[in-house]
């Protein structure tokens, strides 16, 4: 799901081939290749810029604000144990010296593959270093070749190596799209300024970290037969929206609770959320594919702008919550919202000298837990209750008792069945004057006791009868940098030993490690080439990691994870849901049959009197409002016109049809009638031979003559020099332009 700017392709004049003149010398390059292990995945992702392929932009245009489809984004594109990755090393001297457009590093191998990397020195006409990684010899490859890499470009911070930007992304290459990157990688004012870091001696330093994935055909993977389950369409950059969803749903009991929010036959889900919800609930159930949002963000009041922003995720949650409480109340299932999600913890500041204790209740739906600095769930809540202590300058002011040292800190009340821990990932760096993304390593137990440690987490008013030991539920991942980037959710949904992902339209079966281990973020390093040797380690920052984590209760467990079934379901609801499926299944037969069938459109006269006069309109006719047949193309089309009369009443031997020709101006005019010959032939036959424009649709006038008794007459016989006549009238009176007959 990609929602932030571009990158670019190369469509413009030749490129310069490695060796080629104008390439400065010397350019040293390294390349190293660690034996294969695994990699981190990194899924489809918003960048920093939106990326497509690279086009030579002209002198003054800004790269195009687009949000291309996703081509791989659904497909299990990850690294996997055998996946071959490397990283290349590109040394440029005397870059400030280049004098050409475009400069190509050396090929180097991945995979089988050869690549190397494209940078526009002075940018691709805008004020920014232009990076991209490029198929070297994709000009002769064979017809219909494609390749799938994931991707890192880097401009190495030859000072202080924190500060090396590294941006990363993911590409089908192919003929089309033969190389894929940054348009506006670094300002170019960074790139050149010495005290920056990025040029030193003249000397710039690029690094390419490639992958290259085996592809698994998405449109023949089948998620329900796979796994019992479907996922749910991206609607441009709704990922973190679609993982929030698939985790709400796979709580049973709140999908029940859902299921029984009163809704009528009159509601429309566009303007209704507890009924946009039944109904994607209801979908995601029964469905055999994956399902679309649009009606449920449409209930949000979003446009189709809101559905490529990237919402807050927490924020959504929230406000989805408070919602639908605010529709529970009065019915059979008020209070679900907050007996699922709604725990309570107390403020306290007591005084250390005095006898005095203020105490504040508070509750929650979700806990913002910190990342940075804590190497686990539990540091974290051990820095939640941390006691902070008030003295000195920061003395407590203690109604009648004046300033006092005091303790000030949080402990809980009670915790809720169902626990929503939200991971601190991002935050303010005031140094940087930005935000940044956390990706230190953070761990996150299958099972979590909140009763460690004697109850160390609890107010001295919990109830000690309750036992706070959870399990996990799900885990929702975020994938790429502080920018942007790829969302969705592993998950257990009946809490077995079988971990699922959920990842947009596709769903997948994944081990426990992939969903626990894998996404507890930090580095890993991959194993030296030469141990002997005393070779750097290469190590790579996970990107994907945790952000949010669901535990269920354990002495909840059978309750939450309870059967859904059709008698939950309201019936207006299942007949309207199974009108819509049929429907939808009707016109997936039609789209599927399509290519046997045509439309024809017969305009008569009333036809011709209905549209001149009422409204202002230039034409003869309004063909988008004249009777409609859906013929099947072999049908003879002495067939068709025995299927005219039964429709309009007009016997066939009264009927004399009529080409249209478009004419310069866009309009319609009958221009002749049919042939015999023509009239032999099929329907599709006919439309191959009048239709030059190969539309979808033939277009026919039906002259009919009608005596005085409004019964049709013998047609009279046509000649060449016989024209077909219209004749409109206006009458200034009234204002009006009518047909004459």
């Amino acid at each position: 799901a990609i929602s932030t700017p571009p990158a670019t392709h190369s469509r413009g004049g030749p490129h310069i081939a490695a060796g080629h003149p104008l390439v400065p010398s010397p350019v040293a390059m390294t390349i190293s290749t660690p034996p294969p292990a695994p990699a981190e995945p990194q899924p489809q992702q918003e960048e920093e810029e939106v990326l497509v392929p690279h086009q030579e932009l002209p002198n003054g245009t800004q790269p195009m604000e687009v949000v291309p489809a996703e081509p791989a984004a659904t497909v299990e594109n990850q690294p996997t144990e055998d996946t071959p990755i490397s990283r290349f090393t590109w040394t440029i001297d005397n870059l400030s010296r280049v004098n050409t457009k475009k400069l190509y590093s050396e090929t180097f191998v991945v995979g089988g593959y050869k690549w190397r990397v494209l940078i526009f020195p002075r940018g691709n006409n805008v004020e920014f270093l232009s990076m991209y990684l490029d198929v070297a010899d994709s000009a002769v490859l064979p017809y219909g070749w494609t390749r799938y890499a994931q991707f890192s470009l880097s401009v190495v911070n030859q000072i202080h190596n924190k500060f090396t930007i590294r941006k990363e992304t993911q590409h089908q290459f192919s003929a089309r799209e033969s190389d894929w990157g940054f348009t506006s990688f670094m300002p170019l004012s960074e790139l050149y300024n010495p005290s920056r870091g990025y040029l030193v001696n003249d000397t710039c330093v690029i690094e390419a970290e490639v992958a290259v994935c085996k592809v698994v055909d998405y449109w023949s993977y089948d998620s329900k037969k796979e796994t019992g389950y479907v996922g749910l369409k991206n609607q441009g950059a709704t990922c973190y929206m679609n993982s929030l969803l698939q985790t709400l749903y796979h709580i049973p009991y709140f999908r029940k609770a859902v299921y029984h929010m009163p809704t009528t036959e009159n509601d429309m889900p566009s303007g209704s959320i507890p009924l946009a919800l039944q109904s994607l609930f209801y979908k995601l159930q029964y469905n055999d594919s994956s399902v679309s949002t649009k009606e449920l963000t449409k209930s949000f009041g979003w446009d189709m702008h809101d559905s490529f922003m990237q919402h807050d995720v927490q924020e959504l949650n929230r406000v989805l919550s408070e919602k639908l409480e605010d529709k529970m109340k009065g019915t059979v299932v008020e209070g679900t919202i907050q007996q699922l999600f709604e725990g309570h913890h107390m403020n306290y500041i007591e005084c250390i000298n005095v006898d005095f204790k203020s105490t504040r209740k508070e509750s929650f739906y979700d806990l913002q837990l910190d990342v940075k600095g804590c190497q686990d769930v539990y540091a974290s809540f051990d820095k939640y209750v941390e006691v902070e202590r008030l003295e000195g300058d920061n003395k407590y002011h203690a109604e009648q008792h004046g300033l006092q040292d005091a303790k000030k800190g949080v402990l809980f009340i009670d915790f809720p069945p169902v626990l929503q821990l939200q991971l601190k990932r991002f935050e303010y760096d005031f140094m940087r004057d930005t935000m940044v993304k956390i990706n230190d390593r953070y761990e996150f137990p299958l099972q979590l006791d909140l009763d460690r440690d004697d109850g160390k987490y609890l107010s001295p008013d919990a109830d000690r009868n309750v036992r706070n030991l959870y399990t996990l539920h799900s885990v929702l991942v975020h994938s790429g940098g502080v920018h942007g980037g790829h969302y969705y959710a592993f998950i257990r949904p009946t809490l077995s030993d079988q971990w699922f992902k959920f990842d947009d339209e596709r769903v997948t079966k994944e081990d426990a490690k992939r969903a626990l281990e894998e996404q507890y973020g930090g580095e890993e390093e991959l194993p030296q080439t030469n141990p002997g040797l005393n070779n750097t380690p290469f190590k790579f920052t996970k990107y994907s990691n945790a952000y949010m984590l669901v535990y269920i209760r354990e002495s909840d467990k059978d309750k939450i994870i309870c059967n859904v079934d059709e008698k939950d379901i309201a019936e207006h609801l299942r007949i309207r849901l199974e009108k819509d499926r049929e429907e939808k299944e009707r016109r997936k037969k039609e789209k599927a049959e399509a290519h046997l069938y045509t439309i024809i459109k017969v305009a008569r006269d009333d036809d011709l009197t209905a549209q001149i006069g009422k409204d202002i309109y230039f034409d003869l006719v309004d063909h988008d409002k004249v009777p409609s047949f859906r013929i099947q193309k072999q049908m003879p089309f002495t067939q068709f016109k025995e299927e005219v009369a039964k429709e309009l009443g007009i016997p066939t031997q009264f009927q004399r049809f009529w080409l249209w020709a478009k004419r310069q101006n866009h309009t319609y005019r009958p221009n002749r009638p049919l042939t015999p010959q023509e009239e032999a032939l099929t329907v599709g036959q006919l439309k191959e031979a009048a239709n030059k424009a190969h539309n979808a649709e033939l277009k026919l006038f039906l002259e009919v003559e009608l005596g005085l008794d409004l019964k049709p007459l013998t047609l009279p016989d046509k000649t060449r020099e016989d024209i077909l006549l219209f004749f409109k009238l206006y009458d200034p009176e009234k204002e009006q332009l009518r047909v004459c007959w």
